[in-house]
């Protein structure tokens, strides 16, 4: 089978809050390091580019989908497809939490978060534009990537919207940190939970890439980790910055969801007729 393996990367990283320059600096160490490894995909955290606590000072950071600063990343290894996490500025005034898809020497597409969170020490919904559409990119033939953007995957629908378009594998790049949503919530046990869940049921390999370090009075706990299609774990990140790598294969994804047909029977003109009936 032609493609039939990809060579992943999640760059484990800590980001200077609001230091642009530094924070490009390391991200162009981190996709020579992945080039040299082999790597075909290499994913960063959400806003691996500014910082997560930005509050009133998003438009100081926030920078066009066409700014020549992504498309100076995505030129250090045209091969190699690259999602960073940055603040888009769509129009005056107007901010996406989002990421930019880096292939081929340009940015390629760019995915806004659809679900911001705005509970516990977390205050998105005050700061940026809600994103509406799913995105899908196309690493090589045969592997296709959907974007989801941390809390995106705490809304069940938008993960089931998202498999639907049997993507090869899903990319979750997200800031957590620990006791954020509050003291009895766990994020370093629940995520597990999350995206075990998810690889499992649809047999999609799935990558989560989580910063490690402090910023201001947040401690982000890292636990980035690449699952296979059965959510068996293929890679974990230890604390401190790394990268991390592992090989996928479509016969595994095929035999994954030959055994559990979840996309195959998930029957959406039922879905929509129950979603109609609920109001």
């Amino acid at each position: 089978m032609p493609n039939a393996q990809l060579q992943v990367s999640i760059a484990q990283i800590n980001v200077g809050l609001r230091a642009l320059e530094a924070n490009l600096a390391k991200h162009a160490d981190y996709i020579r390091q992945a080039r040299q490894q082999g790597a075909e995909l290499l994913l960063f955290p959400e806003l691996s580019l500014t910082g997560y606590q930005l509050g009133r000072e998003v438009p100081q950071v926030a920078m066009a989908a066409d700014d020549e600063r992504l498309r100076a990343l995505a030129a250090i290894a045209p091969e190699l497809c690259v999602v960073a996490g940055f603040v888009e500025q769509a129009t005056p005034g107007e901010y996406y939490n989002a990421c930019a898809i880096l292939h081929n020497g340009a940015v390629q597409a760019v995915h806004r978060k659809l679900n911001l969170p705005t509970y516990g020490g977390l205050e998105e919904g005050k700061w940026y534009s809600r994103g509406r559409q799913l995105s899908q990119t196309a690493i090589k033939p045969g592997w296709r990537a959907s974007t989801l953007i941390c809390a995106d995957l705490w809304n069940p629908a938008l993960v089931h919207c998202a498999m639907l378009q049997k993507p090869e594998l899903l990319l979750a790049p997200v800031n957590s940190a620990s006791a954020i949503v509050s003291e009895e919530f766990s994020n370093e046990r629940n995520w597990l939970t999350n995206i075990g869940f998810y690889a499992m049921t649809y047999g999609v390999p799935v990558l989560m890439a989580n910063r490690y370090g402090p910023e201001g009075d947040a401690f982000f706990w890292g636990g980035s980790r690449i699952l296979g299609p059965r959510g068996e774990l293929l890679a974990a990140a230890e604390e401190g910055e790394s990268l991390i790598s592992a090989r996928l294969n479509l016969t595994d994804i095929g035999a994954a969801r030959f055994d559990l047909p979840t996309l195959r029977d998930a029957d959406t003109p039922l879905i929509r007729h129950l979603l109609d009936q609920s109001g």
